[in-house]
């Protein structure tokens, strides 16, 4: 997930994250956490009995198309997994193409442990490691683009939505996602966050705070974006973020304590305001009624925190 598939673009599908290079010194997860089973696909012909609406129209107000969210934005979900999950999502919704029955979309909400990932055709010239002895896992997945970093603190935000129902047009979907990103920190912090011509993802001044990359195959977009917000942004430095190596990464935490004097700032509530907001700008953007989705059975796992 980090940077955009080229325009147009349908690149194949994998069953799995190629895990390029594990850490040889990493210590296994510990297992003091759990994980969601994976769910079915996104799609309800009702919302289930339990659902709750976060965010959207309610009933009364104009319709909305629906979107499923599951909520796991204060744990640490191993990438594969998560990529995992999402493809599941993602077969199922391309089965219902052309039946009228894809009523629902799906958004995913959580953080990844350490991790670097690159696109098909990424260079390993970015890397300032040998990826035979890399300091964190490297997944080379299905997306365009170069090398981009994942890791806690920083809010990963996995839309798949089927654009037949929202506009069929890449730029468009890419600039919406930019528009939920530069919304919410201005509503929630007071940030001026921007675009950069002819680059993908948000910046504020010369630093760039969120990465935006998708994949779209029969016009149901997956991957998302990822929102540095009090990620350790030490791990960039060992590379050339997105191939880009003229400008910085910075985070929402970053900027806060400077405009401040170094005042501490509460991480964990730094987080939760931080995707509440994207929450509410998401379904204003892509006018969706956002329900909680409950309905994940949780099982113990070591590598779910």
């Amino acid at each position: 997930m980090a940077l955009p598939c080229s325009y147009g673009s349908h690149c194949a599908a994998l069953p799995f994250p190629a895990v390029v290079s594990r850490a040889a010194s990493s210590p296994p997860p510990r297992s003091r956490g759990r994980r969601p089973s994976l769910p079915p696909a996104g799609c309800f012909h009702a919302a289930p009995r339990d659902a709750a609406l976060v965010s959207g129209s309610a009933a009364g107000g104009v319709s909305r198309r629906r979107c499923e969210l599951f909520d796991l934005h204060q744990h640490i979900v191993p990438f594969a997994e998560s990529w995992a999950w999402q493809q599941s999502i993602v077969t199922r919704r391309k089965g219902l193409v052309g039946t009228d029955e894809d009523h629902s979309d799906t958004l995913i909400a959580l953080q990844h442990p350490p991790v670097y990932t690159l696109g098909t055709d990424s260079t390993e010239d970015y890397l300032h490691f040998d990826v035979k002895d890399a300091p964190f896992e490297v997944h080379r997945i299905d997306r365009g683009g170069e090398v981009t970093y994942h890791g806690p603190g920083q809010l990963v935000m996995y839309p798949i939505i089927n654009l037949r129902y929202h506009q069929m047009d890449l730029h468009w979907y890419f600039r919406s996602l930019e528009e939920v990103i530069i919304r919410a920190l201005q509503s929630a912090f007071s940030i001026k966050a921007s675009r950069v011509e002819g680059l993908t993802g948000v910046w504020v001044g010369d630093k760039k705070v969120a990465a935006i990359g998708i994949h779209v195959s029969r016009w149901i977009a997956y991957h998302g974006l990822a929102l540095n917000v009090t990620t350790e942004l030490t791990p960039f430095q060992l590379i050339v973020p997105c191939g880009i190596k003229d400008r910085g990464v910075g985070s929402i935490k970053e900027i806060l304590q400077i405009a401040s004097d170094g005042k501490e700032i509460d991480e964990t509530a730094l987080i939760d305001k931080a995707y509440r907001t994207l929450l509410k700008e998401f379904a204003e953007v892509f006018q969706l009624s956002l329900y909680h989705n409950p309905n994940w059975d949780l099982q113990e796992s070591k590598n779910f925190i």
